[in-house]
């Protein structure tokens, strides 16, 4: 049993995680991470089947969690728990969402090679990019820029602009010499932007990219395949094959890998949404993490700690 998918709540006090059974499970954070925790509060406090098959996805807004699955995207009220609305795509798994702001549209990529296009306010989708010549693992927005970007098996990082809806930019990142590892394949896992800058990684390196010049300034040397990546303050974290959570410097340097009882990870979250419970450093030298692990019938679930 594995953990595909997880998101925070809007208050940041408890935390949806999606299994490749179909499941999520609500975890309250509040309970599980104090000090006199117990086994019992580390378990789940409510569980349900959501999908026939696995919840490859799981994001947020203010007030609903998304969840996708096999071509089917599912939205719960965090205040009353109720479906709010099912919409389903004649398409293979939905891999990933996000919320572009500029418009209050969801993001959708998945196996059809396909980015959707979902309004949210009428619950329908109303636009479809296509560019991609295999399926979809990973999508970004950059609201400032009105662009998004998309990563896939096809080893291209697509930047489309959301407007339009047309592709204005592709980086084969395979084809640097800097990043490609032809070993692993050329398929993009993990992407996500802040400003000007793109972390993206996969096949390939993980590695750090200015927007403006498309061009990569730094590369991590993480061994093996990275599925998930973030910035947080002036560093970078990141998930995939190995037991640890990598912290880098955005050099490429890397600082600190945090180990974990997984032999890999597949996602990675951090939680901005309470300063009770958020992830962070307190320096660069001095880590101060604490590891707690959620033993579910979801499979274990590991936080880290200030």
């Amino acid at each position: 049993m594995s953990v595909f998918s997880q998101s925070f709540s809007p208050c940041g006090r408890f935390l949806a995680a999606g299994n490749n059974y179909g499941e999520i499970a609500l975890f309250s954070l509040s309970a599980a991470l104090s000090p006199d925790a117990t086994a019992l509060s580390q378990k789940p406090v409510l569980t349900f089947t959501a999908h026939d098959g696995p919840v490859f996805s799981l994001l947020s807004n203010d007030s609903q969690l998304f969840s996708a699955g096999n071509g089917e995207i599912s939205c719960w009220s965090w205040s009353l728990w109720f479906l709010s609305f099912r919409s389903s795509l004649e398409i293979p798994e939905i891999n990933a969402m996000i919320i572009n702001p500029r418009d209050n549209s969801l993001v959708v990529g998945g196996g059809d090679n396909n980015i959707h296009i979902l309004d949210l306010e009428h619950g329908v989708f109303k636009s479809v990019l296509q560019g991609h010549s295999d399926y979809i693992h990973c999508v970004s927005v950059r609201e400032r820029e009105a662009e998004i970007l998309s990563g896939g098996e096809d080893g291209a990082v697509r930047m489309w602009d959301s407007r339009t809806g047309q592709s204005v930019h592709c980086v084969e990142i395979y084809k640097y010499e800097s990043c490609a590892r032809p070993q692993y394949g050329k398929w993009i896992s993990c992407l996500t932007t802040d400003s000007d800058w793109m972390l993206c990684g996969g096949g390939p390196s993980l590695s750090l990219w200015h927007l403006r010049s498309l061009s990569p300034t730094s590369v991590f040397p993480l061994a093996g395949c990275q599925r998930q990546a973030a910035f947080y303050q002036d560093m970078i974290l990141a998930v995939g094959e190995g037991p640890f959570v990598s912290h880098c410097l955005l050099g490429g340097e890397v600082k600190a890998q945090i180990p974990c009882t997984p032999q890999s990870l597949n996602t990675l979250q951090i939680n901005a949404n309470s300063t009770e419970h958020r992830v962070g450093l307190h320096s660069l030298t001095h880590l101060g993490y604490t590891i707690h692990t959620l033993p579910t019938g979801l499979g274990n679930m590991h936080y880290l700690q200030v």
